[in-house]
């Protein structure tokens, strides 16, 4: 029984990247992995992923690029306010500009760059770079 699947699914990603493979599949799979997933493929982290009906929770199967050095769960989910970004940034990210934070907000799953932009802020799921 898995506590955490969202966590299970990013440091599976994480070993993958550093034993160098380039496929993977996360399992089991939901709707906030997918959203992950999407925004990684946005900023390059992930080369491409599809979504596999099993008949037991459904599969993704991930095609890595090799740009990941770490990735992560954020636990407990600090809320953050507009304001606030920059200390989570100090935080979880080795420097300024590399990485991205991923927020859950009222507005969707997004980047902490694009939270910035829309004066919003959230709950912070996770963090790449």
């Amino acid at each position: 029984m898995q506590n955490d699947p969202l966590g299970d699914a990013l440091s599976k990603m994480n070993n993958a990247a550093m034993a160098g493979r380039r496929e993977i599949e996360i399992r089991p799979a939901s709707k906030l992995i997918g959203r992950i997933l999407k925004i990684m493929e946005e900023h390059g982290y992930v080369e491409e992923f599809e979504y596999v009906e099993d008949g037991r929770g459904g599969i993704f199967r991930v095609k890595l690029s090799a740009t990941i050095n770490k990735c992560g769960a954020i636990k407990p989910r600090f809320s953050v306010k507009k304001d606030q970004m920059e200390k989570f940034e100090s935080r979880y990210l080795p420097a300024q500009d590399f990485g991205i934070l991923i927020i859950t907000t009222n507005r969707g799953v997004m980047t902490h760059s694009e939270a910035k932009k829309m004066g919003v802020g959230g709950k912070l799921l996770a963090y790449v770079y």
